[in-house]
């Protein structure tokens, strides 16, 4: 048995349901329909041209839904319900042409999310790309990013995919090991995954990136160094490495509540350990840690301006079922039930079922936890931007930080140690609002 190094962590010692990843501040579950009205306000405001724009659209589609999935997806549609949502999609777009705070702005980054894009045959994309393009363009945008799905790839979808101005593909691999591919409920094998992936580097994109997940249902030590290696000898120009966390709607997690047991995942320590086993093997052959779930190879990537642009205030137009966006200062997120959202697009207009204008506090807030998660903040940043010392006005969750050896200071650099990476978005809550810290956050 191959032993790889774990770390202690006394608040989380096992993986129990909930949600624990942090994607946005304040935490969701304050939005409401109440302020959706705000939304509206601020998409009909003056036009913005100090910040990026991007879009995100949202194609919930699955060949089969993952143990470990708690987004909005859909496994039962057949080819005429997806064209259904495509002309939805389509039409939720172009709506946005109309508001007057987008007048004259083009996307700077763009993001196909699921779910899974590559669910769509070339035809379908094709059209809803067309589409699109009646009333935007990213022939300027600096970043374009497709998620796959490995076995819903042929090399022409590819080609397709590169055609229509993708620059980042991101292949969902997951795992190796085909046991555990099949355990947590994933619909391909890892013979797909090198097919896959060997057809995308014959088509040239820009950027490749995969996915990993260590601590999926079934993970050992020895199938975790064997997927490292395999990842390893792939040589992607960039890797993702999330640590497995059981929300309340997976399958996962209603099976075990219904048992009565525990989720059958490892413990947080365990997982940090995978994490760690693995930033180090890549380390070890040049590649750098970019956030506390990334790693690039440096002479083959030119940054993720998405992740990057959102993380510093960006405005995002989120379309599709479900989706979420920030514009001018509001959160906002789309209805999501299929029909509804059907019938809000063509009825023409904008499915937007809750919102949320946030303080500048808490958009100071915001983009600070969001960049936390890169391992380092820069106060100049926040003191050009907010006018904000960010050591004094959050001192004790930096001297809470600091005393547990989690974060080092030096003058207006504040980096997380390699403990505190590995475990950031725990730590994150301790720069909350105290009315936010202990509420249900989804």
């Amino acid at each position: 048995m191959v032993q790889l190094p774990q770390i202690n962590n006394q608040e989380l010692p096992k993986t129990e349901v909930g949600s624990y990843f942090v994607a946005n501040y304040p935490p969701f579950s304050v939005w409401s329909s109440e302020h959706v009205p705000a939304a509206a306000a601020a998409l009909d405001g003056a036009p913005r041209t100090d910040v990026p724009l991007g879009l995100y659209l949202h194609i919930p589609f699955c060949r089969k839904r993952c143990k470990f999935c708690y987004f909005r997806v859909y496994t039962d549609k057949n080819a005429g319900e997806v064209d259904v949502y495509i002309d939805a999609l389509a039409r939720e777009v172009a709506l946005y042409a109309d508001r007057s705070a987008l007048n004259g702005r083009q996307f700077e980054f763009v993001y196909f999310g699921g779910g899974t894009p590559s669910f769509l045959s070339s035809q379908q994309l094709t059209r809803l790309i067309d589409r699109i393009r009646e009333h935007w363009t990213w022939e300027a945008a600096r970043e374009v990013t497709f998620e796959c799905e490995p076995g819903t790839l042929k090399r022409s979808k590819l080609e397709t995919i590169k055609e229509i101005g993708v620059t980042r593909l991101s292949l969902g691999v997951e795992h190796f090991d085909d046991e555990i591919l099949e355990a947590n409920g994933r619909a391909h094998k890892s013979p797909e995954i090198l097919r896959a992936y060997d057809w995308a580097r014959e088509v040239a994109f820009p950027q490749i990136n995969i996915d990993l997940i260590a601590g999926m249902v079934g993970e050992t030590d020895d199938k975790w160094k064997r997927t490292i290696e395999q990842a390893l000898a792939m040589e992607p120009d960039s890797v993702t490495i999330y640590q497995m966390e059981m929300p309340h709607n997976t399958v996962v997690s209603r099976e075990a509540k219904a048992a009565g047991q525990a989720v059958p995942v490892a413990d947080w320590a365990t997982k940090r350990g995978w994490v760690d086993y693995a930033f180090r093997q890549f380390e070890a052959v040049g590649y750098q840690v970019s956030s506390g779930y990334t790693l690039i190879k440096p002479e083959q990537h030119n940054g993720f301006v998405y992740r990057d642009s959102l993380w510093h205030g960006a405005d995002l137009i989120g379309t599709g079922v479900a989706s979420f966006g920030h514009f001018a200062g509001v959160h906002m997120q789309n209805v999501d039930g299929w029909q509804d959202y059907i019938d809000a697009c063509r009825a023409g207009k904008l499915p937007l079922n809750r919102a949320l204008p946030i303080a500048p506090k808490q958009a100071l807030i915001r983009e600070l936890v969001l960049q936390f998660k890169t391992g380092r903040l820069d106060a100049g940043y926040f003191r050009g931007k907010f006018g904000v010392e960010i050591r004094r006005e959050f001192a004790d969750a930096f001297d809470s930080l600091g005393a547990e050896r989690l974060v080092d200071v030096d003058g207006d650099s504040a980096r997380l140690t390699r403990k505190g990476l590995l475990q950031v978005d725990a730590l994150l809550p301790r720069f909350f609002e105290r009315t936010f810290q202990n509420i249900r956050y989804t």
